[in-house]
């Protein structure tokens, strides 16, 4: 049940660039293609059949068929991997990391988000078919960033040695966290089925790809979700002609960073997401993941002895495309340049690196998808929202930084007016007769004015700041209250979606879960939700 929509910018977590987006500043439309609004995809859908080849469709559709031998897929499933062969289809993708029992709640919105994306656009198309993706990034090698999840406070962790890509790795140590995780979940019904989950994915899989493959599946199967793993050298073949256009030519190294330049002109503020380099390729190969590096006509691969003359770096390409994983630059183009895809949908991180890749996307010649910011939604339970009615919030001031909403909550139920702001505003036009007596007698007695006026305003806030350090105390209870539902409902600060893991809800919700989240986000409505479950 939905409590409250938020818009983003007024949660206080997404920066000033995403928020410019959303609001469609007109300063932001060099750097995107189409603004994510139903009627929009029309001619997305015009650019991307003009000019997505028809073989790649079918190399796509022989490498789905391939990853999925020996996976139990659903029907829907299988018919979209199928339909992928037909030129009226199209995809909707998302991508994460292979996170150890998803990671964090999000990786289940950016997915349901995808999904309802898919509906969405075949109600509004129903000409056409729309298939939901879920990239796997199984090439990425940062294994600190995805070796744990977070239940009940504690921190799961697999600990194990770990280089090259991740999705590579074998599952070897995670019988370990199996029983840590079982310690934890309990013995009903709900719990059950999670480590039955957890121990088929985890325990019965060779490596990192295949059990998240698994887990994925399972989850969203039903559904009709596409599991794509980008860790292949037939789909690796359709992109060489890319790969060698940013090794020779440093083409996305010079376009990124003009684009940069171009969104630090049109705000200071905007943070810079990522920074290209000048060859925006890994070299990999089991247990490695290093950059490939130019200098002086030779390319290294970094940390290792590997050295290739151009000739032959070029035929390491054209021999073994699958040894060249594109990095956060490239990677993006890799996802368009092997989907029929018309939007990306990911979080406000993601989005902003993305804003920064149009001009060469347009340089290589391949359409530009359109950026959707996936759901966000803080889940709060029947017993949770009547502790926030009983305390006399709304659920945006849960949004507030904990000083602010403790400041904001003790002014609204003090019996005293703990607000200074008349009093300074009547001292400011005391001051003002001041300046003009000064003004009109001598001049030299402006400084003294100031200092005074300073003195005294300085004045009225420590009283102010002390009053209601006292009214505080006074009301210790409140104060206590208000700093554990938002401590509860923001763990260690932050957004509940990044550090809850599902198993947690899970175990409350069992499989309502999925379902229940399926029919209250709605991709298109670009607001921050407050669900009641």
């Amino acid at each position: 049940m939905e409590v409250a929509c938020i818009p983003f910018k007024k949660t206080g977590y997404f920066s000033s660039l995403i928020s410019d987006y959303l609001d469609e500043n007109k300063k932001l439309k060099p750097f995107y293609n189409r603004f994510p609004k139903i009627e929009e995809f029309k001619a997305q859908i015009e650019e991307k059949s003009n000019s997505y080849p028809q073989t790649n469709r079918k190399i796509l559709k022989q490498v789905l068929q391939e990853q999925y031998q020996g996976v139990r897929a659903s029907k829907i499933t299988l018919s979209n991997i199928s339909s992928l062969g037909k030129d009226q289809t199209f995809t909707v993708v998302t991508g994460h990391q292979l996170n150890i029992f998803t990671g964090p709640l999000y990786f289940l919105y950016k997915i349901i988000s995808t999904i309802n994306l898919a509906k969405a656009l075949k109600k509004e198309y129903p000409k056409n078919n729309f298939v939901p993706i879920y990239w796997m990034a199984t090439e990425d090698h940062d294994f600190d960033e995805i070796n744990y999840f977070n239940l009940h406070n504690k921190k799961l962790q697999w600990n194990r040695d770990s280089s090259g890509a991740v999705g590579r790795l074998d599952t070897q140590g995670l019988d370990a966290l199996f029983e840590a995780f079982s310690k934890e979940v309990g013995h009903n019904t709900n719990a059950e089925n999670l480590k039955d989950l957890f121990k088929k994915a985890y325990l019965e899989h060779n490596s990192l790809t295949d059990a998240t493959r698994h887990l994925a599946n399972t989850l969203f199967g039903e559904y009709g979700l596409v599991i794509v793993d980008g860790d292949d050298v037939k789909l690796k073949n359709l992109f060489i002609p890319y790969i060698k256009k940013d090794i020779l030519e440093n083409l996305s190294y010079t376009k990124v960073n003009e684009t940069i330049t171009s969104l630090e002109s049109v705000s200071p503020v905007y943070n810079i997401q990522v920074n290209p380099r000048e060859i925006n390729h890994f070299y990999l190969k089991d247990g490695l993941r290093e950059r490939l590096i130019e200098k002086e006509g030779f390319f290294y691969i970094n940390n290792t002895e590997l050295k290739f003359t151009k000739d032959e770096i070029l035929i390491e390409l054209d021999t073994h495309p699958e040894r060249f994983s594109p990095n956060v630059v490239t990677r993006p183009l890799y996802q368009e340049v092997v989907l029929p895809n018309l939007c990306y949908i990911g979080g406000g991180g993601e989005l902003a690196y993305w804003l920064e890749l149009k001009s060469s996307f347009d340089a290589m010649k391949v359409a530009f998808p359109i950026l959707l910011l996936r759901n966000s939604a803080l889940l709060v339970s029947e017993k949770e929202n009547k502790k926030i009615k009983n305390l006399g919030l709304i659920p945006a001031d849960l949004f507030l930084k904990q000083n602010s909403l403790i400041n904001k909550r003790i002014r609204e139920i003090s019996n005293i007016d703990i607000d200074f702001s008349t009093q300074k505003e009547h001292l400011s036009n005391q001051f003002e007769a001041l300046y003009q007596l000064a003004e009109e007698t001598d001049k030299s007695f402006l400084g003294a004015v100031k200092a005074q006026e300073v003195k005294q305003l300085n004045g009225l806030n420590h009283l102010e700041k002390r009053l209601l350090k006292a009214q505080k105390l006074k009301l210790k209870d409140q104060v206590i209250r208000l700093t554990a539902i938002q401590n509860q409902l923001f763990p260690n600060q932050s957004l509940q979606e990044r550090s809850l893991n599902f198993s947690e809800l899970y175990l409350e919700l069992g499989d309502k879960l999925i379902p229940f989240l399926l029919n209250a986000l709605n991709p298109l409505k670009q607001e921050f939700l407050v669900l009641k479950y």
